[in-house]
């Protein structure tokens, strides 16, 4: 008789089937098994906070399937993914099978490789009450905040809606960012640019004007005292009065963990967070490589840990030292300091390639798309953290001028090091050091051009998913493996909606955080919310009793309930609509924008006297380039972009090129953009340039 695994998909029964080999039938759960009703709150809160679980609707043949399995069986082993989620399910798989919790039935693996999947057999263990507890518990106290809460929205805004322990807090972030923006007042300023060379040297640099000579800061505010220091500076002598000369190291990124791996993939691949995960649990739980058969690419993806193991290391420095040379190997072990990690959340290393000496050029033979761009990512930033420092020489110079002091700094790179490899990606527009020319104290340099430049201060900018991420992450909102769904969450409800990459709420989404924020000061309150969660992990971690954390919680929760329906008694409130510029031509209105079942659509404001309801479509600005009809930015069946003319089905021009606010210098028509060209795509017109970000000829 064989061993019985059990794991949670097809795909990781697949690769652990490989390694465990005769002896051992390996099967999957599909996921969770059990879980709360959906009809019903499934809570006893008079007693203890009791679950009542049910099996999930139709996984009731898989559940006897699985009984039958373990009755023939020499013995199960439950090996679900190695977190909370596992967890769980391992105790719900026990408790269906009639297994005891406390027997070593348990096993786990950090990366689904040869020397994971032996090592991870070679350690059962009891299942983790701790962290089942702490998976329990999140799990109760998410249903009693969305089943004591959504029904309160669907009576006082409409139904449909929804509210939640993390994405109500995810939702007035947004929320108040926007309220910033809408706030921010630009104010002017002035930058005075001087360019400058040494004398008798073709090379140039920018010095910018920064106070007095004296050393006093100078903040230039209006074009009248902009010009008044330009005409002062007439005549002048630029003079090198400081000259500073230093070295630096730069190190690099950590590697990632889950959070991190979110954030890197929406800046560099565009991704979304859910996109992201679904990519990496493919790489976790094993791909067909040439030469190697099934493999599990990477270690665990959900993780808070930087840790890394001492053989990963050695394996990525073996690689570094064949592929780069023996000094862009780091001449230490690189240890990064997690920000908060609880034991049990240090169970795992960050997220590595399992077999380092595995590139992206030898898996992308046999994988392609998200999960090849993701696996190079992932490699890409492991094997830069163990690679050597980048060094360079950096340059800060003073230049003097009248009674004016301009500065400028540069470097240049005297050892790159690991950004050879890789370097991070940053969401903010970082200022650019260049390389600056031979400099001597003391030296005169030559004017080539003295520059004043209008300026206003910007608005905070709005959210993207990283930045969104990183900010939950930092104020202790919810856990990184949560992040996806929550974000995925709000967009579905059409709380959020998103405005290229960046997140916008929206009107619905703005009228529900007003509620909260009235009714349920606590529910969206970042500190409240981020203490709540520092609780659930002392469950985690064994210091608190579940049960208590819920009560504590609950009973403050269920008093802001009451007052919230004595405040709101008879009271409903409405959303206001979003007017358009779109006139309705039955009776002459400007229609609004409505959320139906299947997303946004433009109505008449007159229903029900006029009922005309039209699909919403989004103008690009571009003119068709058959008939001159404006160009709409359309969604396929499948949601794929494309663009149309307004007049089809008269004209039946589209493409999925974007059109873009630059005209062709041939004809005048609208050009569009395929990859790094712009084209006219006129009849007879063969115009085309390079596409360069942000241009127009307007």
């Amino acid at each position: 008789m064989a061993k019985l695994v059990i794991v949670e998909s097809p795909a990781k029964a697949k690769t652990i089937r490989k390694y465990l080999g005769d002896g051992y039938e390996v099967t999957a759960s599909m996921g969770h098994i059990r879980d709360l009703p959906a009809s019903q709150l499934g809570i006893d809160v008079d007693h203890d906070y009791a679950p009542q679980y049910i099996s999930i609707k139709g996984k009731e043949k898989l559940i006897k399937e699985l009984k039958s399995a373990a009755k023939k069986s020499d013995g199960v082993l439950l090996a679900t993914d190695p977190d909370r989620e596992g967890e769980a399910i391992s105790w719900h798989l026990a408790n269906i099978l009639g297994l005891d919790p406390a027997a070593p039935n348990r096993v786990t693996f950090g990366e689904i490789t040869q020397k994971g999947v032996s090592e991870g057999m070679s350690h059962p263990r009891a299942i983790d009450m701790n962290l089942f507890n702490a998976q329990q518990a999140r799990r109760i106290l998410d249903r009693l905040v969305g089943y004591k809460l959504s029904p309160f929205l669907w009576r006082k805004v409409r139904r449909g809606l929804s509210a939640g322990r993390v994405q109500s807090v995810a939702v007035r972030l947004i929320v108040d960012r926007e309220k910033e923006i809408e706030a921010f007042k630009p104010e002017e300023y002035w930058n005075l640019d001087a360019l400058l060379s040494p004398p008798g040297s073709q090379k140039k640099f920018t010095a910018r004007l920064t106070g007095t000579a004296d050393g006093k800061k100078l903040a230039v505010t209006t074009g009248e005292q902009a010009h008044a220091i330009e005409e002062a500076l007439k005549g002048q002598d630029y003079q090198v009065t400081e000259l500073k000369k230093g070295k630096r190291k730069k190190t690099p990124a950590a590697p990632f963990i889950t959070s991190t791996l979110q954030q890197e993939a929406s800046r560099r691949l565009n991704f979304t967070a859910t996109r992201t995960m679904r990519a990496a649990q493919t790489l976790y739980e094993g791909v067909d490589i040439a030469g190697r058969g099934t493999l599990g690419l990477i270690t665990y993806m959900r993780t808070d840990s930087l840790r890394v193991s001492d053989e990963a290391v050695a394996g990525a420095k073996d690689y570094i030292t064949g592929a780069y040379g023996e000094r862009y190997v780091c001449g230490y072990k690189r240890t990064y300091k997690s920000r908060s990690v609880t034991a049990a959340q240090d169970a795992h290393e960050a997220i590595r390639p399992s077999v380092p000496s595995l590139t992206p050029d030898e898996v992308e033979k046999s994988i392609s798309g998200d999960i090849a761009k993701l696996y190079r990512l992932i490699w890409s930033r492991f094997i830069a953290s163990q690679m050597a420092d980048c060094e360079q020489d950096t340059v800060s110079v003073g230049v003097t001028a009248g009674n004016y002091l301009f500065r400028a700094s540069g470097y240049v790179v005297t050892f790159d090091g690991f950004t050879a490899l890789y370097e991070e990606a940053t969401d903010e527009k970082e200022k650019k050091e260049t390389a600056l020319p031979p400099l001597e104290q003391g030296q005169t340099l030559k004017l080539r051009e003295l520059k004043s430049e209008q300026k206003f201060t910007q608005p905070p900018a709005r959210y993207t998913e990283a930045t969104l991420i990183r900010s939950l992450e930092e104020n202790g909102i919810g856990r990184p493996s949560t992040y996806a769904p929550i974000i995925t969450t709000i967009i579905d409800r059409g709380y959020v909606e998103r405005d290229a990459k960046r997140l916008k709420p929206t009107l619905l989404g703005r009228t529900i955080n007003e509620l909260m924020m009235e009714q349920f000061p606590n529910i969206v309150d970042v500190t409240f919310s981020a203490g709540m969660e520092k609780k659930l992990d002392k469950v985690e971690s064994g210091q608190e009793d579940w049960h208590t954390t819920i009560d504590t919680f609950y009973k403050g929760f269920e008093k802001e309930l009451e007052t919230a329906e004595k405040n709101m008694e008879g009271k409903k409130i409405k959303v206001p609509d979003e007017e358009t510029d779109e006139i309705c031509e039955k009776c002459g209105r400007h229609m609004v924008i409505k959320m139906g079942r299947y997303g946004k659509f433009l109505a008449c404001p007159g229903f029900p006297e006029c009922t005309n309801t039209k699909r919403l479509v989004k103008d690009t600005g571009g003119k068709c380039p058959k008939c001159g009809g404006r160009m709409l930015l359309r969604r396929s069946a499948k949601g794929r972009v494309y663009y149309g003319c307004e007049n089809y089905p008269n004209c039946d021009f589209m493409t999925w090129d974007e059109p873009v606010p630059t005209t062709c210098d041939k004809c005048g028509a609208t050009l569009f953009r395929k990859g790094g060209k712009l084209y006219c795509a006129k009849d007879g017109c063969d115009f085309e340039k390079p596409y360069v970000k942000g241009q127009t000829n307007e």
